[in-house]
């Protein structure tokens, strides 16, 4: 598919079945778990928030992670969708691009773990949020930590190890090549051992989210960053009958002086 970028190897009936087979199984669980989510647990449809028992520790770790995880799929993006050929025309060079993907994505990644052990360690010794804990959010976090784990270790690998095959010439024109329904199966498995466990975590991961509270971001306010501003506007109004005396806003107090002549002037209606 992508040329002299893409290194094959020969390919057994278990290459076939991982990287071939279990992409489009796990994107049949993804869409289909999802539609299944929406039409028949839309009030589970949530995070279920547990900022009401602790605020303190979740307000450094929920923007650690969040943010963490948001430039973890950007690198991820951009290492994977973009090939190296369109790189190296723009100028940037091999050498520069290990290097900017290094320094982000170390940075990005260690930031993301942080985040979750932070989350981990504040739903296991906060009673409430840990009575609030699920099975199902245990099975999501081991998966989810176990991915971050696999993907730091495969940056490192890379950077101290240079026989590991370059996943860009790997890893990128198989994942390129699964959204055109022509797997190539055999640059996958030329990828390095690290690599492949983290795919296979990655594909875990994925298969558990529309049924685990991630299914969340799929319903992200993102629209919130564009919609117009709410403009609040008062009206000047008058008492009839009372002159230029403007309407006091907020509620009548109770049983106060005020209050019971204006009652009394109701019931005897208008002077005489």
């Amino acid at each position: 598919m992508d040329g002299a970028e893409t290194v094959r190897t020969t390919v057994g009936i278990w290459d076939v079945l991982l990287w071939g087979v279990l992409p489009y199984l796990t994107l049949a669980v993804v869409i289909g778990g999802t539609v299944w989510r929406y039409r028949y647990d839309q009030f589970g449809w949530t995070t279920r928030s547990s900022q009401l028992y602790e605020s303190r520790l979740l307000r450094i770790a929920s923007p650690l992670f969040h943010f963490g995880i948001l430039a973890v799929l950007v690198g991820h993006v951009v290492g994977l969708v973009i090939p190296k050929s369109w790189t190296e025309a723009v100028g940037i060079t091999e050498g520069m691009y290990h290097a900017m993907a290094l320094g982000i994505g170390a940075v990005a990644g260690i930031g993301t773990l942080v985040g979750i052990v932070l989350l981990i360690y504040r739903r296991r010794t906060t009673g409430p949020v840990f009575m609030a804990t699920t099975a199902n959010d245990k099975v999501m976090y081991v998966v989810l930590v176990g991915a971050l784990l696999a993907g730091l270790a495969t940056t490192v690998i890379s950077v101290f190890d240079h026989s590991v095959t370059d996943y860009r010439e790997t890893v990128s024109p198989w994942f390129r090549s699964i959204w055109v329904l022509q797997p190539e199966v055999a640059a996958m498995a030329a990828a390095g051992l690290s690599f492949k466990v983290h795919v296979l975590w990655a594909l875990a991961l994925f298969m558990l989210w529309p049924f685990t509270r991630l299914v969340h971001a799929f319903t992200a306010p993102v629209h919130y960053l564009f919609r117009p501003y709410i403009v609040y506007r008062s009206r000047d109004a008058r008492r009839p009958g009372r002159g230029a005396v403007p309407v006091r806003r907020g509620w009548d107090p109770v049983g106060t002086p005020d209050r019971e002549r204006s009652r009394t002037r109701r019931q005897e209606g208008p002077a005489a």
